[in-house]
């Protein structure tokens, strides 16, 4: 029987909000399943009760969300919802457009990473897989914690 560490890391890739622009969170979703990672792909419109839904049922270890408009204003609040969830080790990334100003507010509430256009694939790839693995840690130190 496999250990956690031997299965393959599981991300959501998702967009919330109302930008229906996902030519790029569909590239990634390539990128990472080319990997061997298994990714679980949402289309456009999400809503953050359903995202963080899915990544309960779905089990994930990282959340990419997509942002080409405005909808990483709302990313806060899905930190929030995660959390609230028993989500903490759930590590969140984001990719697409982030203004500057913009960026520091999000790190402040727990995502992992920003990934602007021009990002490449081993940049992404390589990332992801190492916040995977941060992810399973964390809750397995969580998990024997709660056992002892």
């Amino acid at each position: 029987m496999m250990g956690i560490e031997e299965l393959p890391l599981r991300v959501l890739v998702t967009k919330i909000g109302l930008d229906g622009h996902d030519r790029g969170s569909r590239i990634v979703a390539a990128y990472l399943r080319d990997a061997g990672m298994e990714v679980i792909y949402t289309p456009p419109w999400q809503v953050i009760t359903g995202v963080v839904k899915l990544a309960t049922e779905e089990d994930v270890d990282v959340i990419g969300v997509s942002s080409l408009a405005t909808d990483h204003l709302i990313i806060p609040k899905m930190m929030n919802a995660l959390r609230e969830a028993g989500l903490d080790h759930v590590r969140v990334i984001v990719g697409g457009i982030v203004p500057d100003e913009e960026k520091d507010a999000l790190y402040a509430v727990g995502v992992s990473r920003i990934f602007g256009p021009g990002s490449s694939r081993d940049e992404i790839v390589e990332f992801v897989n190492s916040a995977g693995r941060a992810s399973r840690s964390d809750r397995a130190n969580e998990f024997s914690e709660a056992k002892s």
